[in-house]
């Protein structure tokens, strides 16, 4: 009995000893903060507008909100259509993700973006980055521009207001179509 009793004290020492937590790893173990979406929604489309005319459409699968990082998260794709005076669709933005850091006034696609406009000409990158505040769009990855009449070009960087309407390519190259006669 008296062994029992021995080995019944032991076992309890080791057991209290063992439940004991070094205050540091404590510490360590709680600063260590997961990102964890607050809002995660599934099928989501906003509409956006200004004095009751649409503007624009975004739609996509997932979109999860980070309110405390202030930025919106669409890790499975996203559509956005744009929309002329008339309603009818200008342009049209497909990525493989999106993310928008409200703070920045940023948004960034990455993964197969391709933009086409109303009159065919298509944007193809790995990336294409919004600037709000500058109202501009740019990117430092290969772009792949096709008009609508053959020209192709090609470049290592992309810049545009945000209309596409004055785009600048970096390292140019490719095909540009002149028709019968150089001017």
């Amino acid at each position: 009995m008296k062994n029992f009793i021995f080995i019944a004290c032991i076992f309890s020492l080791l057991l209290l000893s063992a439940c004991e937590n070094d205050l540091k790893d404590v510490e360590r173990i709680a600063s260590n903060k997961t990102s964890v979406p607050v809002d995660k929604s599934s099928g989501v489309t906003i509409i956006y507008s200004d004095s009751a005319v649409v503007k624009g459409k975004l739609i996509t699968p997932e979109l999860n909100n980070y309110t405390e990082q202030k930025r919106y998260e669409m890790p499975k794709g996203l559509t956005i259509i744009f929309y002329d005076d008339k309603q009818e669709e200008s342009s049209r933005v497909v990525a493989d993700y999106g993310i928008r850091y409200e703070t920045e006034k940023r948004v960034e696609l990455r993964k197969n973006v391709v933009v086409t406009n109303v009159k065919g000409d298509v944007f193809k990158s790995e990336e294409l980055i919004w600037d709000e505040s500058k109202r501009m769009f740019y990117s430092n990855q290969l772009v792949n521009i096709i008009k609508q009449d053959g020209t192709n070009i090609k470049g290592s960087g992309f810049r545009s207001d945000e209309n596409f309407d004055n785009p600048i390519i970096d390292r140019a190259y490719g095909d540009i179509m002149t028709g019968d006669k150089l001017n």
